[in-house]
């Protein structure tokens, strides 16, 4: 069975290093790659402009106009299209193009025998044993897929990602059905390759450009283009890049980099758009993966209060939730800094309202001494663009974008570029 879908591409190096390439990597591509940092990146965090404290105290308009639905925020008399937080509106020129995939190659690169859909509003529970009071070992996101090694008495013995164990079967759509639900959820995504120990993200297609963050081997990100046009590049460097973001770009020269689009994509990180490589990563089209979520408990010696055990627990019952951009409600719809912010006001402190100010508002932790309920701020340079909350466990809950709302994630899914704490314990 055919249907449309977005076009699907395959950057077809195997090789486990990086000298272990099938063709050469460009020479002005090697330094894509960078070596793991021993620890994290302590650069200063800077507040937001004027123009951004300006617009964020402003009421925020969705442009109906945006093919996508993406809120706008739009200020002055001209309604100047403008970012929060480093976050770059999706724009009227970002539909890719479109083409015919089979089923069976989508399930394929799925590598599942019996494929299962979750169905639900937002998170399934995956349980060690096939019983509504055991032990919660992972979630199954909306639209999510898995593995059915066998199905009964209401019960579901899946496999997602790393995570093994039971779910309901009454939330699964199963075999030819979940086929053909497949292809209206799989998403088209960029898979960094084994043997790249983290991968540069850039502002624009170059590699003059400044970095934008840093990202691990095996990290997924979703592909907003593919093919890049040089009409697409230039309304992008257009709009987003004057006033004191023309910074990050100031050393590109832009011809040469209009001259060298195919070897790079622009995909999404979080609710913000960079460039990669494409040498270095692996498209195809995926259904999300479940996440492995370990339960919580007090350890006083390991700075684990129970305080900090309610908060994070609080924090999980809100999982799959909207992203609103914008928004402050745990329910209805937050952004990141509105979800952090919300989190905490219901034990009692008040954040700041922006990421980058709740950067500047809490104390640095290292990477060593980092607890549940903490703060992992990540963005560009030393610009704060996005928050989310340590939940232990190597994770944590945020709210990362319109596709996925609030989710979990690997805390260094991109690199911290600072680990603040709030609650003195």
């Amino acid at each position: 069975m055919k249907k449309q879908l977005w076009v699907i591409g395959f950057a077809g190096f195997m090789g486990m290093s990086l000298l272990a390439f099938a063709k050469p990597v460009p020479a002005s591509l090697l330094n894509e790659v960078s070596v793991a940092r021993d620890d994290l990146l302590t650069e200063k965090c800077y507040s937001p402009s004027e123009e951004k404290e300006a617009t964020l105290r402003s009421a925020a308009v969705k442009y109906t106009g945006s093919k996508d639905g993406s809120p706008y925020l739009l200020s002055g008399s001209k309604a100047k299209v403008t970012s929060v937080n480093g976050v770059v509106p999706d724009d009227e020129d970002g539909q890719e193009d479109k083409a015919e995939v089979n089923v069976s190659d989508l399930i394929s690169n799925l590598n599942y025998d019996r494929l299962g859909i979750a169905k639900v509003d937002n998170w399934l529970n995956i349980r060690e044993k096939p019983d509504i009071d055991a032990k919660i070992v992972g979630k199954l996101p909306k639209n999510a897929g898995c593995n059915i090694y066998s199905i009964k008495k209401g019960w579901a013995k899946i496999k997602s990602g790393k995570v093994t164990g039971y779910v309901s079967s009454e939330y699964l759509v199963t075999d030819k059905e979940a086929e053909e639900y497949a292809l209206e959820v799989a998403t088209k995504v960029a898979t960094v390759k084994a043997g790249t120990v983290t991968l540069n993200t850039r502002f624009v297609p170059s590699t003059d450009s400044a970095k934008y963050t840093l990202v691990p081997e095996d990290e997924e990100l979703e592909v907003y283009r593919e093919d890049l046009k040089e009409s697409f590049v230039r309304k992008f460097v257009d709009k987003y890049f004057h006033g004191e973001e023309a910074q990050y770009i100031a050393d590109v020269d832009k011809k040469a980099m209009y001259r060298q689009l195919d070897n790079w994509m622009c995909v999404r990180l979080d609710n913000e758009r960079v460039f990669i490589s494409k040498d270095f990563v692996d498209v195809s089209f995926q259904l999300k993966k479940a996440v492995a979520v370990k339960e919580l408990s007090e350890n006083k010696s390991a700075g684990v209060t129970s305080a900090r055990v309610s908060m994070v627990e609080y924090a999980k019952q809100f999982l799959g939730n909207r992203y609103v951009w914008g928004g402050t409600s745990l329910t209805n719809g937050t952004d990141c800094s509105g979800f952090t912010m919300s989190i905490y006001a219901h034990y009692g402190y008040g954040l700041p309202r922006t990421s980058g100010e709740q950067a500047n508002y809490t104390r640095s932790v290292s990477s060593g001494d980092v607890r549940p309920g903490d703060l992992f701020f990540y963005g560009k340079g030393g610009n704060v663009s996005h928050v989310a909350m340590y939940i232990g466990n190597g994770l944590v809950i945020h709210a990362s974008n319109e596709r996925d709302g609030i989710k979990i994630s690997n805390a260094y899914y991109r690199s911290p570029i600072k680990i603040g704490r709030v609650i003195n314990d």
